[in-house]
C-alpha cells in the first residue's frame, strides 16, 4: 500500500511515541486484518491500526446518530478502514474535472417516464466489479455505460475491458490510474475503433503499455452525447437510453464508509466532481427519491457495491453535472 509521506510526517512529529490503543477494539482490529490479509511492518502497523481506531469511532458515532434519526444511511467498516480519507481520496477518486469535449445534447422525451427504474432488472448490468488502488473509476464508468447500450442493442451482456481504456486513450486527454474522463474514453473508442473485452484484455489496477489487439474487439461506440444538467433530464436519459455515465463529489468521509440507505451530504458538493459511477435506475422509498448508483469499489462496500443517492435535493452530490453515454450504431 502506497504511504502518504505527509501522514508518516505527521504521526512522527506527534510525539514519536506509541498510539494508545483501544482495546475493546483489540479482537475487530486482528479480525480486520485477517479477513483482508494485510501484513505491515511495526512502525507501519502501530499508525495503521491508529487509522483504523479512528475510522471505527467515526462509524460508530454515525450510526448512533442514525439511530436517533439524524442520518438517513448507515455505515460500516470495510476494506479501506486503514486508509485516512485523503489517502482514500488520492487513490479512489479519479474523474479529472476540467474542460470536457462536446458531444451531441441529449433531447428529451416528451413521454412521461416511470416512477423508478432498475436496470439491473432488464440484464443490461454486469456485476460490480473494484478499480483497486487506481484512480480508474473513469474507466469502469465509461465501460459500464457501454455495456448497457451494447446489450440493448445485440441482447449480449459482455464485460469490457476497463485495463484497454487505462493503458490506451492517452491521447484523448485520459491519465491512466492518474484519473480521465467517461467523454474521453467514449472519444477513443470511436477513433480507436472498438473496445476489447475483459476476458482478453484483463485489468490490473496499474498503469502499462497498450495491448490492444483490433481483431479482439467486442463493443464500439460513434461518439458520445452530453445530458443537459438538471435531474429531469438525467432522469429521462435514465430512463429510455439505459445505464448513465455520471460523475459526482465522493470527497466526504461518510462515503468512503457507507454501507446502506439513501446518502445525504449536506456538504456535498454539485460542482467539485472527482468520482465516475454509472447510474443504473432511480425510485422512491420510505427515504424519498433516489439515484441508484454503480461504484467501482468492490462487492464489499455499499449495499453490494451500490449507493442510493438523495435525489431531487438541489443535484446532491452534482450527479447530473457531467452525465453522457456512448451511442452505438
Amino acid at each position: 500500500m502506497n504511504l502518504l509521506l505527509l501522514l508518516a510526517a505527521l504521526c512522527l512529529g506527534t510525539a514519536l511515541a506509541t498510539p494508545k490503543f483501544d482495546q475493546t477494539f483489540s479482537t475487530q482490529w486482528h479480525q480486520w486484518k485477517s479477513t483482508h490479509r494485510r501484513l505491515y511492518g511495526t512502525n507501519e502497523e502501530e499508525w495503521r491500526r491508529a487509522v483504523w481506531e479512528k475510522n471505527m469511532k467515526m462509524i460508530q458515532l454515525h450510526n448512533g446518530e442514525y439511530s436517533s434519526g439524524k442520518h438517513g444511511f448507515t455505515m460500516k467498516m470495510n476494506a479501506y478502514g486503514d486508509m485516512t480519507h485523503e489517502e482514500f481520496r488520492q487513490v479512489m477518486n479519479g474523474y479529472q474535472h476540467q474542460k470536457r469535449r462536446k458531444g451531441k445534447i441529449f433531447q428529451e422525451p416528451l413521454f412521461k417516464v416511470p416512477k423508478s427504474v432498475d436496470w439491473r432488472e432488464k440484464g443490461c448490468v454486469t456485476p460490480v466489479k473494484n478499480q483497486g488502488q487506481c484512480g480508474s473509476c473513469w474507466a469502469f464508468s465509461a465501460s459500464g455505460c457501454l455495456e448497457g447500450q451494447m446489450f440493448l442493442k445485440t441482447g449480449k451482456l459482455i464485460s469490457l475491458s476497463e485495463q484497454n481504456l487505462v493503458d490506451c486513450s492517452r491521447d484523448q486527454g485520459n491519465q491512466g490510474c492518474n484519473g480521465g474522463l467517461m467523454d474521453y474514453a467514449f472519444q477513443y473508442i470511436k477513433e480507436n475503433g472498438g473496445l476489447e473485452s475483459e476476458d482478453s484484455y484483463p485489468y490490473e489496477a496499474k498503469d502499462g503499455s497498450c495491448k490492444y489487439k483490433p481483431e479482439l474487439a467486442v463493443a464500439n461506440d460513434t461518439g458520445f452525447v452530453d445530458i443537459l444538467q438538471n435531474e429531469k433530464a438525467l432522469m429521462k436519459a435514465v430512463a429510455t437510453v439505459g445505464p448513465i455515465s455520471v460523475a459526482m463529489d465522493a470527497s466526504h468521509p461518510s462515503i468512503q464508509f457507507y454501507s446502506s440507505g439513501t446518502y445525504y451530504e449536506p456538504n456535498c458538493s454539485s460542482q467539485d466532481l472527482d468520482h465516475g459511477v454509472l447510474v443504473v435506475g432511480y425510485g422512491v422509498d420510505d427515504d424519498g427519491e433516489y439515484w441508484l448508483v454503480k461504484n467501482s469499489w468492490g462487492q464489499e462496500w455499499g449495499m453490494e457495491g451500490y449507493i442510493k443517492i438523495a435525489r431531487n435535493k438541489n443535484n446532491h452530490c452534482g450527479l447530473a453535472t457531467a452525465a453522457s453515454y456512448p451511442t452505438v450504431a
